[in-house]
């Protein structure tokens, strides 16, 4: 992509109706954007079909959830689950009796890790038992998939797939630092993906984020076939992330946050939907703002762009409601500080000269620095302080309001989606807050306030 191509319009949804399929390709864990789709679905009345990425036993053996675990996992979903593991990545699989990717990396030493050097052959082997394995499952998912849809509806496969960093001891030292260290703390992002164990985990990502997109489009092939030829519809929609305009200096400037290692993939991922698109199929990849998910969280200072939308808010003819959100915000902070306080660190952090190679759209997703990661981080720490509870954070917050609104976004395009790749930006997303939040009064709940602590899907 040259360029960031903006949802700019507000869209209702005038296709899918009760009775309608909703799928939603990932797992439902912890906190993230899926659920303010699902909530979408959920309120029109649509047939939720899940799927499970399965367990591993004490022998690395994949297999389905247990009764216990399906029962918990159908209750978060909403719905019905498709019991047939279906899990993505080629870190956990090798040929039998061979060592895994991840057993290859835990020989690694903080020492030897830039210079340890692998079989790009057997990870290749590795690489082609996990793809047989998924596309094997995924095969049985679309025909029991396939008797659960009647001709004549909607269907909205939703991917939320992401993630596929290996568990090696060595690696999570290593991320720690990359994406928490200061000072003599700091990693240089470029030396891991410079490294075979940062080839490796790239490889992954691809695998997890991106591929599979592209498994799901194929292998529905025979569902919406039959599906558009009955007079249904078929909608395939995805979540990226590939940096997000926010207010800077009183204006919309696209800035991302560095060093977002998985960007790679969701480049791919794009590309994958620019092809299905190319083919006729209605597919799309939002590119989100940035929120707080579990897996975010290792990130510091990623949270940092969700607090302009406070100013989004307000600009974008926000009343009473965007107030409360003000004032929601200062609540949080402890006694002697104040959101001016607050937004001065980010505008420091903005202004810094040190920040400005970072604006390049063309040049994403790049390497961090030693100063970026210090002011970027340390912005991050100072904020975290200003809190009465460091787990109850704005961010938190903010984050609840957009998992609503993408959700709103999503399900409101997805209807007559206008191209492959959409970025959400502060601008639309504030404009679809105020306007669902429109006859608000002060005496009502506010469902971000209520969404604040509920565990949510990370996408």
């Amino acid at each position: 992509m040259e360029n960031p191509i903006a949802l700019n319009r507000l869209a209702e949804n005038n296709v899918f109706r009760k009775g309608d399929v909703f799928v939603l390709f990932g797992e439902l864990f912890g906190r993230g954007y899926a659920t303010g789709l699902l909530d979408q679905a959920r309120r029109v009345g649509m047939e939720i079909v899940g799927i499970t990425v399965g367990r591993r036993d004490e022998n690395n053996a994949l297999r389905p959830l247990n009764a216990e675990e399906l029962s918990a996992a159908e209750g978060r979903l909403g719905g019905k689950i498709i019991n047939i593991p279906l899990m993505a990545g080629f870190d956990l699989d090798a040929p039998a009796g061979g060592p895994t990717a991840t057993d290859l990396l835990a020989n690694m030493t903080l020492e030897s890790w830039q210079e340890d050097r692998l079989d790009w052959d057997y990870i290749e082997q590795c690489r082609n038992i996990a793809t047989e394995r998924f596309t094997n499952s995924l095969k049985q998912v679309m025909a029991v998939l396939d008797g659960m849809i009647a001709d004549g509806r909607n269907v909205f496969f939703a991917h939320t797939m992401a993630g596929g960093i290996p568990k090696a001891k060595v690696f999570l030292v290593i991320a720690n630092r990359i994406y928490k260290g200061r000072g003599a703390r700091h990693m240089s992002s470029r030396a891991l993906l410079d490294s075979d164990m940062g080839k490796l985990i790239l490889q992954n990502f691809d695998e997890v984020s991106a591929i599979t997109f592209r498994h799901l489009i194929d292998f529905s092939t025979a569902i919406r076939e039959r599906i558009e030829a009955s007079g249904g519809q078929v909608r395939y929609t995805a979540y990226g992330y590939h940096g997000t305009a926010v207010l800077i200096d009183g204006s919309y400037r696209w800035q991302t946050y560095t060093n977002y290692t998985q960007g790679y993939a969701k480049m791919r991922l794009e590309g994958i939907a620019q092809e299905a698109w190319a083919a006729g199929i209605k597919a799309t990849v939002y590119n989100c703002p940035e929120i707080r998910t579990n897996s975010s969280d290792v990130f510091t200072g990623i949270e940092l762009p969700l607090i302009p939308l406070l100013l989004a808010l307000k600009k974008e003819n926000g009343g009473q409601w965007a107030e409360y959100q003000w004032q929601a915000c200062q609540q949080l902070l402890a006694d002697g500080f104040t959101m001016k306080d607050v937004f001065q660190k980010i505008t420091d952090m903005q202004a810094n000269e040190v920040m400005h190679p970072f604006y390049d759209f063309s040049a994403w997703p790049m390497a961090n620095s030693q100063a970026q990661s210090d002011l970027t981080i340390g912005t991050s720490n100072e904020i975290t302080q200003m809190h009465r509870d460091s787990k109850v954070m704005i961010s938190d917050h903010l984050s609840a309001l957009v998992v609503e609104a993408t959700g709103q976004l999503i399900f409101g395009a997805s209807s007559e989606p206008s191209g492959p790749v959409q970025w959400l930006n502060h601008d639309i997303v504030a404009r679809r807050l105020n306007a669902s939040h429109l006859q608000w009064e002060p005496s009502a709940p506010s469902n971000a306030q209520e969404a604040k602590d509920t565990q949510v899907e990370m996408a």
